[in-house]
């Protein structure tokens, strides 16, 4: 019975504690031309997209000055962003997935939330 309860308990946490990491982050609708859209939450160096119901995790990569890269090897996924728009690309298939997105801060001139105070996107 006890190592039931601890077992159970010790499931409950590392699910907490899985799912805490994205919960308090709010989700950034990008709206694309071609009417796409998707979605991220998220840190700087962790991104989670959610691109046609399905969810992917990518890591940030280094990228050319003035962008940011996050990908997930694995699904082909490659999100570059830069000041003004940001590009989904499938690098397995070769494919432009999305092509200029924005979120609604982005519209209005201002930087998304995830990326704000990053490299190489300060505000002065």
């Amino acid at each position: 019975m006890k190592r039931t309860l601890l077992t159970l308990s010790l499931t409950g946490i590392s699910i907490f504690s899985a799912s805490s990491i994205y919960a308090s982050d709010v989700a950034a609708t990008w709206t694309c031309v071609d009417k796409k859209q998707f979605q991220t939450t998220g840190t700087a160096d962790k991104v989670r997209l959610t691109w046609e119901s399905k969810t992917f995790e990518l890591s940030r990569e280094n990228s050319l000055p003035g962008s940011l890269r996050y990908k997930n090897t694995t699904s082909g996924h490659d999100l570059v962003v830069l000041g003004n728009k940001a590009m989904l690309f499938n690098i397995k298939t070769g494919t432009r997935l999305a092509d200029f997105c924005q979120t609604a801060e982005m519209k209005t001139g201002k930087l998304p939330h995830l990326f704000a105070g990053t490299e190489p996107f300060t505000q002065n």
